[in-house]
């Protein structure tokens, strides 16, 4: 989905709910907070309910927050990025490494249209594992199973029950082989 131009109004609700967010994070990361009172933050940044069997450890960064969905027994670590505007959806049982970034949100090549935002979601499907300082790219989906390596920048879809490593990540192995 491309915005190119946003309607002044959707533009200050974006940006009203971005910055009540960042200030909510921003609370969060700088004292000591219970995984119980972690959740809350997180729930009210994203709006909806997160399950007591997530546990998030601190910091964690989002550029807005609202479009972020955290599924069932997901796990993640400190430094996480999630850019997601264009919707990022952690599925039960994710892992994600600490300083991983998710990006759902991307510029136009044309330098004429650079400053416009196309917006595309991203799926970590159920008991995939996401390796430190991996990057996931707007529009992929990570199968369920799959893992990323660390340091992998994940540019095109992965396969579910596979490792990819390297940049751009590409398919190492298989999940279940010798």
């Amino acid at each position: 989905m491309l915005m190119q131009h946003a309607d002044l109004k959707e533009i200050k609700e974006i940006t009203k709910t971005a910055l009540k967010n960042q200030d909510l994070l921003q609370q969060l990361n700088g004292r000591a907070a219970s995984q119980r009172e972690i959740r809350q933050v997180i729930g009210d940044i994203t709006g909806q309910q997160i399950d007591d069997s997530v546990e998030i450890r601190l910091p964690i960064r989002s550029d807005y927050g609202a479009n972020l969905r955290i599924g069932k027994g997901v796990f993640i670590n400190s430094g996480v990025m999630f850019t997601d505007l264009g919707g990022i959806t952690l599925a039960d049982n994710v892992l994600v490494g600490p300083n991983a970034t998710i990006i759902s949100v991307n510029h136009p090549l044309d330098p004429k249209k650079r400053h416009e935002v196309e917006m595309k979601p991203v799926l970590i499907d159920k008991n995939a594992w996401l390796g430190a300082n991996s990057t996931i790219l707007p529009g992929v989906t990570v199968g369920k199973n799959a893992v990323i390596a660390a340091g992998a920048v994940v540019t095109k879809d992965v396969p579910a029950n596979t490792v990819v490593a390297g940049v751009p990540a590409k398919i190492i192995k298989k999940i279940g082989e010798k």
